[in-house]
């Protein structure tokens, strides 16, 4: 990078943090900070979806996967499309029909109104957890990044990809703790149109001149990766698992929905976000991750993309692009962890250690403590995983496989419990990570299929749920199911 591009990085990022610390300026209580007032419109709440869910770590992540396998790593993308649709379709006419009316902040909310409160309680500590592996994998992406562009060198002779997530982590928790939902989703839009804008009017032209053009790009790959059919069937299964339930329990996505005013803006926001994860950003970063393994062949995957911008783009031009990849990788972690620290502080503390502390500036500033707590015990996390990709799809099995099959239930099933929720959540979560850990073993025809663990969580789930609420089935709040279950 040049001198100029180091400028504009500064500058770009100065008026990123000034967004965050003019809303921080206007948010009055905790609900200002986590649900942006309630009144947001839907094509700033579905470009923020889409930096949320792709982001800088999937984009990077998109560009390991385009580096490995080519335009067939495109379906992982596919999945967003799907989910974003059928939460659409599926969820949010039946909560945007009662959350008003309840003043839902957080996804453990809508349990806890079909529920109980210990459904609630569990559920808030799994989503919990999961976001912070969410927030763990996006602080490694903006190391990646970081180690690939600004920050190739430190005066303190540190191991560079662990000195740049240091850097990372210090400034997206920064952001996180002076911001609120408003300034995540405004800046979303902003920051959003200048990397889609930078990586295919720019770096994919750039990119393909410098190799001679498509027939040059042609020659240099195997034929398979100009495939979409190239591609394992397990893979294909394995990301429909572990993405598309995510949209069904994500805190992220919850969150949203309440900030949209009514049914129809929310459902407009989530086709927007469909349409722009798949095809839009899914073939972009799969088609830069090719061009990236021609140009550095012998690169790192995850770190081939951020190596072209760094080093093919014009002067000037790099600056924008990596201060617009750090932004969405920033939006992202600051959506994740706000969604943690509305589930530690909303559905745990406020609602029995600091019972009605949340109302006004005592339950902000107690937000923003929290936060910041959450944020140090993601920079742990992140240390752990050595790929973007892994530490985002962990985090997501771990959440989908105890919380899917409840929420389905909550939505469409009236003889679901809360002793069948409470089982299916811890039973499908617990088998989940001894498989991931490897303390649990597949027997050798299951492992032979190459399936995700979360699939087998799933299962496990679904059977607990079902069995549990047949032998102990709710006897109270059956206006909640009726209100839920017609939208």
């Amino acid at each position: 990078m040049d001198g100029i591009d180091y400028l504009i990085f500064g500058v770009y990022m100065t008026v990123i943090l000034g967004v965050g610390v003019y809303h921080f300026r206007r948010n009055g209580d905790a609900e200002d900070y986590y649900v942006g007032g309630r009144d947001i419109a839907p094509s700033h709440v579905g470009l923020s979806i889409v930096a949320t869910d792709v982001g800088g770590g999937f984009s990077i992540g998109l560009g390991g996967v385009g580096f490995l396998m080519g335009l067939a790593g495109s379906w992982l993308l596919f999945t967003g499309l799907v989910g974003a649709w059928l939460s659409a379709v599926l969820l949010i006419p039946r909560l945007k029909k009662i959350d008003r009316e309840q003043g839902f902040m957080t996804y453990p909310d809508f349990l806890r109104y079909r529920y109980d409160r210990r459904v609630a309680v569990l559920a808030a500590l799994i989503s919990g957890i999961g976001y912070l592996g969410f927030t763990a994998a996006q602080m490694l992406a903006g190391a990646k990044l970081a180690s690939a562009t600004i920050l190739q060198t430190n005066p303190f002779g540190m191991e560079q990809v662990s000195f740049a997530l240091l850097i990372i982590a210090l400034v997206t928790v920064l952001y996180t703790m002076i911001g609120g939902l408003k300034a995540v989703i405004y800046t979303d839009t902003v920051q959003w149109i200048v990397l889609l804008a930078g990586l295919m009017l720019v770096t994919i032209p750039v990119t393909l001149v410098k190799i001679g053009g498509f027939g040059a790009l042609v020659a240099a790959l195997p034929p398979s990766h100009f495939s979409l059919t190239s591609i394992e069937p397990a893979t294909f299964i394995n990301w429909m698992i572990t993405i598309v339930p995510i949209w069904f329990v994500g805190m992220t996505l919850y969150q949203r929905v309440y900030a949209c005013r009514d049914e129809r803006e929310a459902k407009k926001a989530w086709y927007i976000a469909g349409i722009f994860e798949y095809p839009i950003m899914a073939f972009t970063g799969v088609f830069l991750g090719m061009c990236a393994r021609v140009v550095f062949p012998e690169a790192e995957p995850e770190q081939a993309m951020p190596m072209l911008i760094s080093q093919v783009l014009p002067v000037g031009v790099t600056g924008i692009v990596v201060a617009a990849y750090f932004s969405a990788i920033m939006s992202t972690a600051d959506s994740c962890m706000m969604a943690a620290s509305g589930n530690f502080t909303n559905d745990l503390l406020f609602r029995s250690v600091l019972r009605g502390w949340q109302q006004g500036s005592l339950g902000l500033w107690i937000s923003m403590i929290v936060t910041l707590l959450v944020g140090a015990a993601s920079v742990l996390l992140a240390i752990r995983f050595t790929t973007v990709l892994d530490a985002i799809l962990q985090a997501y099995s771990f959440m989908v496989s105890g919380l899917f099959i409840p929420t389905l239930g909550a939505l469409f099933w009236r003889r679901g419990s809360s002793v069948g929720a409470l089982f299916g959540m811890a039973g499908g979560g617990a088998l989940t990570l001894l498989l991931l850990s490897g303390l649990v073993t597949l027997p050798p025809p299951l492992a032979a299929l190459g399936l995700d663990p979360t699939l087998y969580g799933i299962v496990f789930s679904a059977l607990l749920y079902t069995g549990g609420s047949l032998f102990f089935p709710q006897r109270e709040r059956a206006g909640c199911a009726s209100s839920i279950l017609e939208p």
